[in-house]
């Protein structure tokens, strides 16, 4: 936050790095949104990375609790923005955290609208007990749900299970998303 270009510049060096030391080498960044700046966004698109990730991490009625300093519709503008720019794009969230699961599927949906291709759903666990508690423990029946509604919708890819999170099994998110390749 204190670098005037929020760290974009930081994120498209090291990818450039990495693809001039590994030749071929995929490259994905979990980013922050940038406060929506679009020239800090625009050096992302510049460096071109094969993912492009922002995690929305959970429901519009939450964000105020679990992430007081970012703003659901921003997310949701940053992803789009990244899409309408050309990257395969991809976003995740949490859940036993408080939200009811038709709160999951609107996000998918809203998700869906961004034209992002990949989904990661996982269980939410309390870190420390400073941080907020874990509200249920979210069934293996749910995560396949999710799955299976992302899928529908038209996700090429969605990873839905207790252990999840975003890097969980990203080498083989990539190739069904530059296969579809959605608008």
């Amino acid at each position: 936050d204190e670098l005037k270009d929020g760290g974009a510049g930081i994120f498209a060096e090291t990818i450039r790095q990495i693809r001039l030391r590994v030749p071929g080498c995929r490259v994905e960044v979990l980013t922050p949104d940038f406060k929506g700046d679009e020239e800090a966004l625009d050096i992302i698109v510049e460096a071109a990375p094969d993912v492009f990730n922002h995690n929305v991490e959970t429901v519009p009625r939450l964000y105020r609790t679990v992430r007081p300093q970012a703003k659901y519709d921003r997310s949701l503008y940053v992803l789009d923005y990244m899409k309408r720019h050309g990257l395969i794009t991809k976003s995740g969230l949490m859940v036993g955290i408080g939200e009811r699961p038709e709160e999951v599927i609107e996000v998918l949906r809203y998700l869906r609208r961004a034209g992002v291709d990949i989904v990661t759903i996982g269980q939410y666990l309390q870190p420390t007990p400073e941080h907020l508690p874990i509200d249920r423990y979210v069934t293996p029946e749910e995560f396949r749900w999710y799955r299976e509604e992302g899928l529908a919708m038209g996700f090429a890819h969605v990873e839905s299970g207790p252990l999840v999170r975003s890097s969980y099994h990203a080498d083989e998110q990539v190739v069904p998303a530059a296969e579809q390749k959605t608008p």
